[in-house]
């Protein structure tokens, strides 16, 4: 068995052959999805338009599990499965007697955790027959995955990035443009969205609800072109499941129970694809808190309201059962642009709705505190987006140590910032010293 004391590497052939859907065991079932006037039609009339036959079967299926097709499969094996790491150094950092896990989703070729679906959606479309995606994108890990997918199945693809995001990070349309991915900044003079937007403000910094907007309404415009969505979507969270079902393998081979799963959140994705395969266990009476980490400047599940609302600015999706900040709602520029999105997923919002999944909203300032605390001391540059999540893992056990309770928490480092680094400079005046900085 490829592991040692602190690195549980599980052998190819345990790699998962089928994803877990969570749908048909949820305790608040999700809502179906509705059109402007708030009926209830066909969702092949909601979403068949932009998104291949075998995703909307996902999208609304009571099957558990879901086969892997081969070629993603296939696709998988160049990086998975991934490792969990214990970070013992970062334990000794912040002088806890907790331990410490992360799920090392960097791996991938992207660098982050949207392989797990981009690979599949790609797969799916190259089955259709379609030629061409488009795609949003805020930080760059979704456009690169996608980019990555896309060329493996030999599809064209063009991705709106939101306009703050490209400013901050010009490196990361480097590589998507290296990839073959056409990129433009979001808002664009190419669609009526854009235009729109534009219209009202010629220096908006765009959104995620924004760019979402374009690469649909472009979507909806060619028949050799569907849509492919990073996040919040139920066949996406379905994707992402590898993820847990790896975990609860490698903690058993550990010996470990969990007391703490933690994801940051944006949409969803690798916090369901972390929870979901675990949540059949607390539905069962086991005693393990799922933990969603948001940013304070958009704390979507947090302040956010439950109930119908569109997954982008233009109101062009269908209404989906969510946490929202509203469609309108234009969150300020951070460096975890991948959570800059004012919905949620509609599983997620579930879980939270029935108390499953416990959100927290997390200061920048402490972000950025624990990911220099964890690049000084395991030597990982976290993405901006996957410092949240470690911040929360942090002030957790530092509660647990003050409560003499130690624990067992677990985290998803869904990227690596290597591509991010722009984002530690501007934040070169925090603290750098390895002591943790809360007692």
């Amino acid at each position: 068995m490829p592991m040692n004391k602190y690195v549980i590497q599980l052998p190819k052939d345990q790699t998962p052959r089928q994803w877990h859907n969570i749908l048909p065991q949820l305790p608040e079932p999700v809502g179906p999805y509705k059109n402007t006037t708030g009926q209830v039609p066909p969702l092949e009339a909601l979403i068949g338009s932009v998104f291949p036959p075998w995703l909307i079967e996902q999208e609304r299926s009571d099957q558990i599990w879901h086969p892997i097709p081969f070629p993603v499969l296939e696709a998988y094996a160049l990086w998975r499965p991934t490792p969990l790491i214990r970070a013992r150094r970062l334990e000794l950092a912040l002088n806890v007697r907790s331990r410490i896990y992360y799920k090392n989703e960097s791996v991938s070729p992207s660098g982050c955790h949207k392989s797990n679906t981009a690979v599949a959606q790609a797969y799916y479309n190259h089955l259709a027959g379609i030629k061409r995606l488009t795609t949003e994108n805020g930080a760059g890990q979704w456009g690169t995955a996608l980019a990555i997918a896309a060329r493996h199945f030999y599809l064209d693809i063009r991705v709106f990035m939101v306009k703050a995001s490209l400013a901050q990070n010009p490196a990361r349309q480097t590589i998507m443009n290296l990839l073959g991915a056409d990129v433009l900044a979001s808002p664009s003079l190419l669609t009526i969205a854009g235009r729109a937007d534009l219209a009202k403000d010629p220096h908006s910094p765009g959104s995620l609800g924004l760019a979402i907007s374009e690469a649909i309404g472009e979507a909806m415009s060619r028949s050799d072109t569907n849509y492919a969505l990073g996040s919040v979507l139920n066949h996406v969270i379905l994707h992402q499941t590898v993820i847990g079902q790896e975990v609860k393998k490698q903690l058993q081979i550990a010996g470990e129970k969990p007391d703490y799963l933690i994801a940051c959140h944006g949409g969803g994705s690798n916090l369901g694809g972390l929870v979901v395969p675990f949540t059949p266990d607390v539905l069962n009476g086991q005693q393990i808190q799922f933990l969603a980490a948001e940013p304070a400047t958009c704390p979507t599940l947090t302040k956010g309201k439950f109930g119908y609302d569109f997954g982008d600015m233009a109101k062009l999706t269908a209404m989906m059962p969510m946490y929202s900040l509203g469609a309108d709602f234009a969150p300020p520029a951070i460096h975890a642009d991948g959570l800059r999105y004012h919905g949620a997923s509609p599983i997620i919002s579930s879980l939270v709705k029935s108390k499953i999944v416990t959100p927290v909203a997390v200061e920048a300032e402490d972000a950025f505190h624990y990911a220099i605390l964890m690049a000084q001391n395991e030597y990982v540059v976290p993405a901006p987006e996957s410092s949240y999540a470690l911040a929360l893992t942090c002030q957790k056990a530092l509660e647990l140590e003050k409560a003499r309770t130690p624990g067992v928490l677990v985290f998803v480092l869904s990227g690596h910032g290597l591509l991010d680094l722009s984002a530690y400079e501007n934040n070169s005046g925090l603290e750098k010293n390895s002591p943790a900085k809360k007692d």
